[in-house]
């Protein structure tokens, strides 16, 4: 029996760059940046004040009759960005369609606005009680679960917390379901609001925070900065997408996984080597096919030399023709999101025939001497591309991607 194929037929996004797809996707290949001031937080006491926040959003115009007293930001985000991918993709949920449909998100640290409410009422205002919804706002799996029950999904419904590759492992994940015949159509994707006082001195602490701005592969990077939002991927079996008419972002052909087994914050090379030649296996692509890599980019002093030393020893001389971009110099690094913006960066690239730039690039840095498509968004043809996601803990997930032109 021929492995069953699973494309992407809906996308959903809330983020620094904009409400929806298209607003975030003109930005990105417009070189235009959501980092600003934070304006959320009071950021006096912080080291840093900058971040790439969703600005002018409104929940009470989402969230009517209370619904709002269950939803933390995050979970917030992610219902919206699932309610776009879903009228995106022209599918609605019923029957066994429900029971054959899975919804898998990836969310790094939960409520963590609703968490730190808590905390302050309780150790600096010596509240007696707390919000009696307190427990279900700050769960990480909030998403997944009002995801399932607005819109009546009955199938595999969880959350993946693997920090920084949480949103790459619930999508890989999805796609694997899927491939498997477990499920027919499946939502996955991420979401993160880590705008709270406590998560920012956190952060803080590690001191891998830009005082200014994402400069990803730029000598003179100073660190990364974080954002928020969400983005949702509708994945569905090819033949039921064609079958039905539906539009067809691109194909998810591969996913690979890896752990450095190493250093808890540090990053590695083999780890994230092994990920993509996995990812490569899976899909049944030769190295030299890849014409397009989404990177993790954070912009810290050791993650940019260590992915691009991991992208020289996968592709070796091939490294040359590779174009990378890193799409966290403009929304940001939104943590266990990230891997759903990237990946809805990556299938729009492929659509539109643009690779969004790497920007805020100052000067080249010999220890990143690849080709990162700087300040200015380049038009290409691009057929087979690798989106990446490496975390702390040394968890990496990276997905390989086909242009919908080969489906």
């Amino acid at each position: 029996m021929p492995q069953r194929r699973i494309v992407v037929t809906g996308i959903g996004i809330i983020s620094s760059l904009g409400h929806n797809l298209a607003e975030h996707w003109s930005a990105l290949s417009e070189g235009r940046s959501g980092i600003a001031r934070i304006t959320t937080v009071d950021t006096t006491a912080l080291r840093f004040q900058h971040g790439a926040e969703v600005h002018g959003f409104e929940p009470e115009k989402h969230f009517p009759n209370g619904q709002i007293d269950f939803l933390d930001r995050f979970a917030q985000f992610a219902l919206v960005a699932a309610r776009q991918a879903v009228a995106d993709s022209g599918l609605s949920f019923s029957g066994q369609a429900a029971e054959r449909t899975a919804v898998i998100t990836g969310c790094s640290g939960g409520g963590q606005s609703s968490e730190d409410a808590v905390f302050v009422a309780l150790y600096a205002k010596n509240a007696a009680r707390v919000h009696p919804l307190s427990i279900p706002r700050v769960m990480a799996n909030a998403a997944a679960s009002h995801i399932s029950m607005e819109l009546g999904i009955l199938g595999p419904t969880y959350n993946v917390s693997t920090a920084c590759s949480s949103a790459n492992h619930a999508i890989g994940q999805a796609f694997w379901l899927l491939r498997n015949n477990q499920a027919d159509v499946a939502l996955a994707g991420g979401a993160e609001a880590p705008f709270s006082f406590g998560m920012l001195k956190a952060w803080e602490a590690l001191r891998v925070v830009s005082p200014d701005t994402c400069r990803p592969f730029s000598k003179g990077r100073q660190g990364m900065v974080l954002g928020e939002g969400a983005a949702i991927l509708v994945l569905e079996e090819k033949e039921r997408a064609v079958q039905r008419g539906a539009r067809i972002y691109g194909e998810i052909v591969g996913f690979g996984m890896s752990s450095d087994a190493g250093h808890l914050t540090a990053p590695g090379i083999e780890g994230p080597a092994r990920a993509m030649k996995a990812a490569l296996l899976d899909a049944g692509f030769h190295p030299e096919q890849i014409d397009y890599i989404n990177a993790h980019g954070t912009g810290t002093a050791g993650n940019d030399p260590a992915e691009t030393m991991a992208i020289r020893q996968v592709f070796g001389p091939h490294a040359e023709k590779l174009a990378i971009s890193s799409t966290k110099s403009m929304h940001g690094h939104a943590l266990g999101a990230a891997g759903a913006l990237e990946a809805a960066a990556t299938l729009m690239a492929m659509k539109e025939g643009i690779i969004p730039p790497t920007m805020n690039y100052l000067e080249f840095d010999p220890q990143c001497d690849l080709d990162v498509v700087p300040n200015q968004a380049r038009k290409a043809s691009l057929q087979h591309t690798l989106s990446n996601s490496f975390a702390f803990g040394g968890l990496n997930a990276v997905i390989a991607f086909q242009s919908a032109d080969r489906t």
